[in-house]
């Protein structure tokens, strides 16, 4: 062992970045064939140095504590990890983590593992080093301890593609190491692993012990940096991304962990028709290769005995949406073999009510039709495929099925409106809804008058969609919590059937639910609340599923979703206007449901999200109606500070707060700084404008009137502000 252990052929050309990935990767290569479960931790070690290198490299590694999944949505924020990209670092994550706490991890996993982790070490390399980078063929490990059929068969393949490929010379020198080791014995072998084993460990153990002093210094060199400098460095990471080469095999892997992820029992080297895999009762299952009169369909879903869904699996290069129709072949020619059973139909040709296409991309709007998971319900001829982000749990699909959307809209035609106690104007607001909805639109806006009755008008509408049971749960989303609090306090009150409320008579959670429970039919959350429990859940398990709600009602749809208020922690890691609009449509897209909007003022992104309203009622129509009192004429108050705006020169001393520490910071502006009237009392604080202005109200304003005054403020410190002046400004009168 004078010339020190092994080295890997697929790993080996990241030693110049880290020898510590490199010796984690052999690590992984050494370990595979007699025990996968510690190739998958040593891979999931891999994945955590190379994006705490990543992260170095761009100036996020911030704390060495950081969690693999903190730097993860890190990376992604700064737009260097692409949806893809970000899925196989999860997914190594996800395998290491069963296999070190519940000691999971066969053989299969492994190889695929250490696949994903050499094309993770290709991208990276590409991204931060040479964009031209041509890695050469996977170079398979060992022969597994005890493998299966399908494992031999793998590795038999990927052997076949290595004799076809020309390597370099290290990957030679490699490969004839390797196959020098398939000719010694069995005790040769067994004792030499051991020593290399040995030696890698203590190699790895030194290289960590330097590691995160190295990766300060990185740090240090990345702050330096200038931001232009970071951003080519983060699109030449995008540009690698599109690089990816993922084989069939690769691409089923991980559509294996997309659909056990989302609740369905899934390996598609191992659970295959042709191997005897068949629906069992209590069971989901996804059985790979089931054969049909139109050629074997990549999946069928199972649940117990019942056929819910087949599935066709493309690789990434293919056109998701197109592929859709071969699913339809399946459906169209699936027959009965066995114990499975048929669940109603057919529909027209279909057989099998529900139908996905995917080629194991992640769902990415601007490659919409080659991206994502496609579904068809075929049980209507008149539906459409359409895109989702994540694959339907096993109970999601179960639910859909019950629903009868044709019956339900029938009930909704006949249900009275009488007990609702609404006006006519609102009843004409969810006739219009419900008109949409028969139409088949899956997005409508409403935009009522301020004081004309929405959250009322609402009830009544939610309560009709689920008491017919056109929709089975609704997420009625807000933008601020003391929104939410009135309108479920709304819903509390307001009486419906038999002198019961909507809360009475169905089951409702709250902003501290994160998720709701089987017999929930309705559920509060903010927009900011959702985005976290999507973007950066505390555990995978966190996360909601595609299909937890079919009915989405966004209040107060215009606001929130722009930049004109005080922004939440989880806002300030948005670059910009664009970039929080863009995570709250994603929030909206992250559900397989439809999506009505409410507001008083539609604004451009409003109607682009839901389009033109399906039904307007003005203030002018109201006031004419009598249902609201028409302003007086308004009075605008003019000072020369909000004439002229504040201006300030370069190198005066002014007072900033610092809003972490909540003190005032005397600093020397470094250059000149101007600010218009839309910015007082956000950016900038002057006192003597506010005063202006309180005094001006003090004398407009009666205390002793009948009348209510609101005064809008910009911030919480303002209002605090305005009170103070306001008061004193009442006292000298």
């Amino acid at each position: 062992m004078a010339q020190g252990p092994r080295r890997s052929a697929n790993f080996q050309f990241l030693e110049p970045h880290d020898a510590l990935l490199g010796a984690l990767g052999a690590q992984a290569e050494l370990y595979f064939a007699d025990d996968p479960s510690t190739a998958l931790i040593k891979l999931r070690q891999f994945g955590e140095v190379l994006a705490r290198r990543a992260a170095a490299l761009l100036g996020e590694f911030t704390s060495p504590e950081a969690s693999q999944l903190d730097l993860i949505n890190r990376l992604r924020d700064q737009g260097v990890l692409t949806p893809q990209v970000r899925q196989l670092f999860h997914d190594l994550r996800r395998a290491g983590n069963a296999a070190a706490h519940e000691a999971k991890g066969s053989h299969a996993d492994a190889l695929h593992q250490l696949k994903m982790a050499r094309e993770l070490g290709v991208w990276f390399h590409r991204a931060f080093k040479d964009k031209n980078f041509k890695p050469g063929p996977f170079i398979p490990p060992s022969d597994a301890a005890n493998e299966s059929r399908a494992m031999a068969s793998e590795l038999e393949k990927l052997r076949g593609e290595v004799s076809k490929a020309r390597l370099s010379v290290e990957q030679a020198q490699a490969l004839a190491e390797a196959e020098a080791r398939q000719r010694l014995s069995l005790e040769e072998r067994l004792h030499r692993d051991q020593e290399e084993r040995a030696v890698w460990q203590g190699l790895a153990e030194d290289y960590e012990r330097k590691l995160n002093a190295h990766l300060s210094q990185v740090q240090a060199q990345a702050e330096a940096k200038p931001a232009d400098q970071l951003k080519l460095i983060a699109d030449q990471a995008q540009e690698a991304a599109e690089h990816l080469d993922l084989s069939e095999a690769d691409t089923r892997r991980i559509i294996d962990g997309q659909l056990r992820t989302a609740g369905w029992e899934a390996n598609s080297l191992e659970m295959t028709f042709q191997a005897g895999a068949r629906p069992q009762k209590g069971r989901n299952l996804a059985i790979a290769e089931w054969p049909t009169a139109n050629g074997p369909a990549d999946y069928v879903l199972f649940s117990g005995l019942d056929v819910l869904g087949v599935v066709e699996a493309k690789r990434k290069r293919r056109d998701v949406m197109a592929s859709i129709e071969q699913s339809k072949r399946y459906s169209e020619g699936f027959e009965v073999r066995g114990d499975e059973q048929l669940v109603g139909g057919p529909w027209g040709k279909h057989r099998v009510p529900f139908l996905f296409a995917t080629n194991g991309r992640p769902y990415l709007k601007q490659l919409e039709q080659k991206s994502g998971i496609w579904f068809l319900d075929a049980r209507r001829s008149t539906n459409h495929p359409r895109a989702l982000q994540g694959w339907c749990t096993p109970d999601g699909l179960r639910e859909l099925l019950r629903q009868d959307q044709e019956r339900a809209e029938a009930a909704l035609r006949t249900e009275p409106t009488d007990y609702l106690g609404l006006r006519d104007y609102q009843l004409k607001a969810i006739a219009a809804v419900e008109q949409a909805l028969e139409d088949g639109r899956r997005q409508a806006l409403v935009a009522m008058a301020t004081g004309t009755g929405k959250t009322r008008t609402f009830i009544g509408l939610i309560y009709r969609l689920i008491k017919t049971a056109r929709f089975r749960r609704v997420l009625f989303i807000v933008d601020r919590t003391a929104l939410g609090e009135q309108a479920m306090s709304a819903f509390e009150h307001a009486v419906l059937e038999e002198l019961k409320t909507f809360t009475q008579i169905f089951d409702v959670k709250g902003f501290e639910d994160l998720r709701p429970a089987a017999e929930t039919k309705l559920h509060f959350a903010t927009v900011q609340g959702m985005l976290k429990r999507i973007l950066y859940p505390s555990q995978d398990e966190d996360r909601p599923q595609v299909d937890d709600y079919d009915c989405i009602v966004i209040d107060e749809c215009h606001r929130g979703y722009t930049l004109d208020r005080e922004m939440s922690d989880v806002e300030l890691t948005f670059r910009d206007q664009g970039d929080y609009i863009s995570q709250y449509r994603r929030v909206l897209e992250s559900f397989d449901a439809v999506k009505i909007g409410l507001t008083a003022t539609p604004a451009l992104h409003t109607t682009e999200i839901f389009g033109d309203p399906v039904y307007q009622y003005s203030y002018r129509e109201a006031v004419i109606d009598g249902w609201l009192v028409d302003h007086e004429p308004p009075i605008r108050i003019t000072t020369d500070l909000s004439s002229k705006g504040i201006h300030f020169k370069a190198g005066e001393k002014v007072a900033a707060l610092n809003r972490e520490t909540q003190q005032l910071d005397l600093i020397h502006l470094p250059d000149e700084l101007d600010f218009d009237v839309v910015d007082f009392n956000r950016k900038v604080q002057t006192e003597n404008f506010n005063k202006v202005v309180c005094d001006e109200l003090a004398r407009q304003i009666d205390p002793n009137d009948d009348g209510k005054t609101l005064i809008f403020c910009a911030t919480d410190e303002h209002a605090d502000l305005v009170v103070k002046l306001l008061k004193a400004a009442l006292d000298e009168r």
